[in-house]
């Protein structure tokens, strides 16, 4: 079926609420900026030697060499699938090469977002393949000659650009060891092939998930603004008077977090990423994804379809047992694999289990289907037992479910995918 897709809102907050809900993913994206850049360069050492200094290093990958787990709180919901590695470019002075190693059959992709979430471009299998290859970005003002050797050029509507890699992997230790070796073969240079790391002060603490103070929110939106302007064909709300900015604030965070997900997908799923490679005049879709989803790839690349209720529209809570149901050759069409995930509703980050697993998908060892083709997928807090694939919920707490596709085929690009609904039992 075709997705209902809600039209642009304005919150009941005034004029400032109008200008947090346009510059909230500028700001989320400076604070993911404070959160994942590196205190710690190997070479040149400490950003700073004061360990409260908010310095960090730019233009530099960081690179996580295990799959993320419930201790990990500094991106909300996050996939359990893959290898993360994480750079935030800084093109201000200047382009910066990234060199990728080849990278064999491995799905892998590096997500280009501007500042304003907009994924607007990738390097990876699906767009650009697995062979060893260098890749330029530039900012809006250069303009020169691309070198030989450049592959890929990619130009970036602002000055600050995060690359978000992808590496998929199995639960393995020699599958881990060879993702990580991949990893470090990822590089940053100049164009005449010196460092291209520098200092920069970021300016806030990324690990704080509440709704900033006025103050800081004012000084980080003005800050980005100066490097990232907002996008074509969008008028600018700002700056606001600064008391009414800080009575908006925490109602708007608020609301992004609480308000139901817009678009319909039928059985009680919605789509809460639906962006190509811009997000557009849907300004409420952008703010509700930078609260929710930050992070989240164009739908050619991956979708999330997420249930936050059950078949009879009810919230979704440990303290019950639910089953999905995949009918004989209805199970999720990709091309590169899919997966389900499990989220506390109250701060969208994984849940701890007993048993380890954060995620069932097709790359799930022992995963069990019926003698006809079917799967099912149990959703609970207790062990339902060997003959079953549980992904384990906490008791007594709302949770949410995503549905990754990577690489989905026409039929859920299109919306026209039987999704099945999930059933209390």
């Amino acid at each position: 079926m075709t997705p209902t897709f809600s039209k642009t809102e304005t919150p009941s907050h005034g004029t400032a609420g109008a200008a947090v809900l346009q510059t909230l993913p500028l700001f989320e994206m400076m604070r993911m900026r404070a959160a994942t850049t590196a205190r710690r360069h190997p070479v040149q050492g400490f950003a700073s030697d004061d360990r409260a200094s908010y310095m960090r290093w730019v233009n530099h990958f960081t690179h996580t060499h295990r799959r993320i787990g419930p201790e990990d709180r500094e991106v909300v919901s996050p996939n359990n699938d893959t290898v993360f590695s994480n750079a935030w470019l800084d093109l201000s002075r200047g382009p910066v090469l990234i060199d990728t190693p080849d990278m064999g059959e491995r799905y892998w992709t590096l997500g280009l977002l501007d500042a304003w979430t907009n994924p607007f471009a990738y390097v990876g299998r699906r767009t650009t393949g697995n062979r060893r290859q260098r890749t330029l970005v530039h900012g809006p003002a250069w303009q020169g000659p691309v070198p030989n050797g450049v592959d890929n050029v990619i130009a970036a509507p602002g000055e600050d650009v995060w690359v978000i890699g992808r590496l998929l992997v199995d639960d393995r230790p020699d599958d881990l060891e060879q993702a990580a070796a991949l990893q470090r073969g990822i590089s940053t240079h100049r164009l005449d092939g010196g460092e291209a790391a520098f200092r920069v002060d970021t300016g806030l603490d990324g690990r704080a998930e509440h709704a900033p103070d006025a103050a800081l929110y004012r000084a980080t939106i003005d800050e980005a603004l100066a490097r990232n302007p907002v996008p074509m064909g969008e008028s600018l709300c700002w700056p606001v008077d600064e008391g009414a900015l800080a009575d908006a604030l925490p109602l708007v965070y608020e609301e992004l977090r609480q308000k139901a997900q817009p678009h319909a997908l039928g059985g009680g799923w919605a789509l809460p990423v639906a962006v190509r490679t811009h997000w557009g005049a849907d300004v409420a879709m952008r703010a509700r994804v930078a609260r929710n989803f930050i992070g989240a790839l164009g739908i050619e690349e991956a979708m999330y379809p997420t249930a936050e209720v059950d078949a009879d529209g009810a919230l979704l809570n440990g303290s019950h047992a639910y089953e999905l149901h995949f009918e004989p050759g209805a199970v999720p069409e990709v091309d590169a694999f899919w997966s389900l995930t499990l989220y506390r509703r109250s701060d969208c980050l994984l849940v701890a289990n007993p048993a380890h697993r954060y995620s069932v998908g097709d790359r799930l060892p022992g995963l069990l289907k019926g003698s006809d083709g079917s799967l099912s997928i149990r959703i609970q807090a207790e062990d339902p037992g060997p003959a079953h694939n549980w992904l384990p919920a906490t008791p007594a707490e709302e949770f949410f479910l995503v549905l990754r596709l990577y690489q989905p085929r026409l039929r859920h690009r299109e919306f026209r995918f039987p999704y099945p609904p999930l059933r209390r039992l």
